[in-house]
């Protein structure tokens, strides 16, 4: 009897699909805790606006339930419930909704509070993208997680190559010194280790606050001066320059005196998405304008 039911039992398990039969692969988020769902996530919380594009380019879209505010691409992330945004989030809000997965940032979610969280069961990855290959690597967990593998990896594959692209295109570009600014008051640049310097470097740039040792450091404007960048650059909508116009005052900058002050699109460089490679594809093409100007 027990041999005719193991039989049975065997049986059964060879006419069953692959996909019930195994777990989806474990990774490993940006707090190094490994995570292992027993079945592809269905309902998501983004807990900000990169997690939120990053799961929308991995497949999951249709499967976010509730995003962070600011959570404005793709268009349809515009339309989604909000629960909260750096500042709070509405933890009862988010339990409410029975998700299987929140997705969070460590540079902008509590970490106290997302524990609760995580207390009631609730599966939290958290995110943390340093580097372009930490945003295609992000893109292709969270597509293993929601059960889109196929997607993640062609996504992630394309950008790495859109990446490899530009980097082999203005490898022997002739560097030039940039100053990033990020905010006015206080000023504010980003170092080396942000994506935005990243991609200074990758259309040949030098970032001339590149060594400081805070990712978003403050620097005055003595600092700008003495470091004397041959471009300045910040992000804005055209005609919306106050910040640019600023520095007309200092005609010995370099950058001043050879017209090299720039806008980039908001957004596209300051998210650590897919859409970063536009960022820095239109990042190059104004230092290539910026050579032409010294």
């Amino acid at each position: 009897m027990i041999q005719r039911g193991l039989v049975l039992l065997l049986a059964l398990i060879a006419l069953m699909p692959v996909s019930a039969l195994a777990e989806l692969p474990c990774v490993r988020d940006a707090l190094n805790r490994e995570m292992c769902l027993q079945a592809p996530a269905k309902r998501i919380v983004s807990l900000s606006p990169g997690a939120t594009e990053l799961l929308f380019s991995a497949g999951a879209g249709e499967h976010v339930v509730a995003v962070s505010a600011w959570s404005d691409f793709p268009a349809e992330a515009a339309a989604l419930p909000q629960v909260g945004d750096s500042n709070r989030l509405d933890l009862e809000a988010i339990v409410s909704l029975a998700p299987d997965l929140v997705v969070a940032w460590i540079d902008g979610n509590s970490r106290s509070q997302l524990e609760r969280v995580a207390g009631l069961g609730i599966p939290v990855f958290w995110l943390a993208p340093r580097t372009f290959e930490d945003i295609a690597r992000a893109v292709e967990e969270l597509a293993l997680l929601t059960g889109q593998p196929t997607v993640g990896q062609a996504q992630a594959e394309s950008f790495r190559q859109e990446i490899a692209g530009l980097a082999s295109g203005y490898a022997s570009a002739r560097p030039v010194r940039v100053f990033y600014q990020i905010w006015d008051q206080p000023l504010m640049t980003v170092n080396r280790e942000e994506l935005i310097s990243k991609a200074i470097e990758l259309c040949g740039g030098a970032n001339v606050f590149g060594h400081l040792p805070r990712l978003v450091p403050r620097i005055s404007r003595e600092a700008v001066l003495a470091a004397n960048p041959e471009v300045i650059v910040t992000a804005g909508e055209a005609g919306n320059n106050r910040w640019l116009e600023g520095w007309q005052q200092f005609p010995g900058l370099t950058a001043v005196s050879a017209g090299n002050l720039f806008l980039e699109p908001p957004d596209l460089l300051a998210r650590p998405t897919l859409r970063i490679v536009e960022g820095a594809r239109h990042l190059c093409q104004t230092l290539e304008q910026a050579r032409a100007n010294l």
